[in-house]
């Protein structure tokens, strides 16, 4: 079996860095790796915000979690806070982790469902740690020795600056082993026989050869679709907007553990915060709203003043038809997009990256790990789209044409089967190992104002004032660990002040 010897990144950013950092880490210097990047292009570097599954990422780095929030300016995020979607004036909480405690064979949902359609039970967002420690702006890290308590289980991601998270990595990478090389690339060589990448040539006319070649270049997608002409397949028909700004302002007194995504007239806006600034942006359909416009909205809604012009960014929803040809394999924006109203961006670099490296070829490409490959992505993507199209399609809201497209459009069938059956019984049933748990699916199903005809049948062997005892005995745990927590701010200050 002939081994392959020399990796090369094209393309630096969150996508090269990562991908470098954590091949350097497991590798261990088994392979000889190289990333090209050049300082006059520029990278997106919205991505500020995380799901739990970055934990796993820095642990397999061997991060200290401390020293990795003090050198990118990072926070704790609990969640997501959905401001406006279903209707104007409506608010709810993704937030990560467990909801309540189940009870016999279901879970604490299907109960809340049944006292809440008698009018008996108070807001969902009680029921669950992350949120109602959110909603109080609380935040301390789970203890593993407090498993019986919520406090056992409170989940968390995190806020960073992403310009920032690639520096530290590139200086993780290096001191491993990873040789960086400045310059554009001007061209890459194919194989005229099978169509293989054999090399690319840089603006100074180095030729640059490799065995296996990892497209992190961008939108562009240097080498998957300038040079392989691999094919990309949009999904614009689902999720209309095309368009993002992105400006920092600085750091206001609200210092939430959560993201806030606010609905606006024709897309959504977020707001990250982080220790020195607080990031901002608009997600827009240009065909509901002139750039100007989506401009002067963004700038009117910062609660913070402006710290830099603001960064104009083009994107097509959607994703290369084989993010994994031959000897090329596509990470962060070269494989695909999906706008960042989950916070999906990095987790899809980092389970690429974790994906590639468990199936790892040799010198042969075996086509078997390939196709593998690009089964597992097809169907990651797949359903992170879903998970988000539910946002814009379960809406009240017809107040803006961009609005009634949404509550209008059709679905993926997949999309449409997960709702019907959850709007039957409030059941949902995570399919292998897609991305977004049960709990996830619930919050936003009901945050969007998909509340199920009837409840698990189930529910009915425990009696009325059993449930209310145990919803009343989760709530008022919840509640009195909260308010026990320290602020966030607090707990930013003490563990891990940048």
């Amino acid at each position: 079996m002939e081994q392959i010897k020399r990796i090369l990144i094209v393309g630096g950013g969150s996508a090269g860095w990562m991908t470098a950092a954590l091949l350097a880490r497991l590798f261990q210097g088994l392979y000889q790796i190289t990333l090209i990047e050049s300082e006059e292009i520029g990278t997106i570097g919205v991505g500020e915000a995380t799901i739990p599954a970055i934990k796993k990422y820095n642990e397999l780095l061997g991060l200290d979690e401390n020293d990795f929030l003090r050198r990118t300016q990072g926070t704790f995020k609990l969640g997501i806070q959905f401001v406006d979607w279903l209707r104007q004036g409506s608010s709810y909480i993704h937030g990560f982790g467990v909801i309540g405690q189940d009870l016999g064979w279901l879970r604490c949902h299907q109960y809340w469902l049944k006292m809440h359609g008698l009018g008996r039970a108070s807001d969902f967002a009680n029921y669950s740690i992350n949120t109602a420690a959110a909603l109080a702006d609380k935040f301390r890290r789970a203890d593993p020795k407090m498993a019986e308590s919520p406090i056992g289980h409170i989940a968390n991601a995190f806020h960073f600056d992403a310009s920032l998270y690639a520096k530290f990595l590139r200086g993780f990478a290096e001191e491993r082993g990873v040789a960086r090389r400045e310059g554009k690339v001007t061209d890459v060589a194919l194989d005229p026989e099978n169509g293989f990448v054999r090399s690319v040539t840089m603006a100074d006319g180095a030729v640059v050869e490799a065995d296996l070649f990892v497209d992190c270049s961008g939108f562009r997608g240097l080498v998957i679709e300038q040079a392989m002409r691999t094919g990309y397949e949009e999904w614009t028909q689902w999720l209309p907007c095309d368009r993002a700004i992105a400006v920092p302002c600085a750091r206001s007194d609200a210092f939430t553990p959560y993201t806030r995504a606010t609905a606006r007239t024709a897309g959504w806006q977020w707001r990250i915060p982080l220790q020195h600034r607080t990031g901002n942006g608009h997600v827009y359909s240009s065909r509901f709203i002139d750039d100007a416009d989506a401009e002067a909205m963004l700038l009117a809604n910062l609660d913070g003043e402006q710290l830099a012009e603001p960064n104009r960014i083009r994107f097509v929803s959607g994703k290369r038809r084989a993010t994994w040809n031959r000897n090329c394999v596509a990470i962060g924006l070269a494989a695909g997009f999906l706008e960042p109203l989950e916070s999906t961006s990095l987790h899809m670099i980092q389970s690429a990256i974790i994906r590639m490296v468990r199936l790892l070829p040799d010198a042969r490409f075996d086509p078997a790990s390939i196709a593998e490959f690009n089964r597992q992505t097809d169907f990651e993507y797949e359903r992170v789209r879903d998970f988000i199209i539910l946002h814009y399609k379960a809406t009240e809201r017809d107040d803006t044409p961009f609005w009634r497209h949404c509550r209008d459009m059709a679905v993926p069938d997949t999309l449409r089967h997960k709702i019907r059956v959850f709007a039957a019984n409030g059941r949902i049933f995570r399919e292998d190992e897609e991305l977004f748990a049960e709990e996830s699916w619930i919050q936003v199903f009901l945050g969007q104002g998909v509340i199920p005809q009837g409840y698990d049948p189930l529910v009915d062997i425990r009696s009325e004032p059993q449930i209310e005892q145990y919803l009343g005995n989760i709530e008022r745990v919840i509640r009195k660990c909260v308010e026990v927590m320290p602020t966030h701010a607090d707990y930013v200050a003490r563990t891990c002040p940048a």
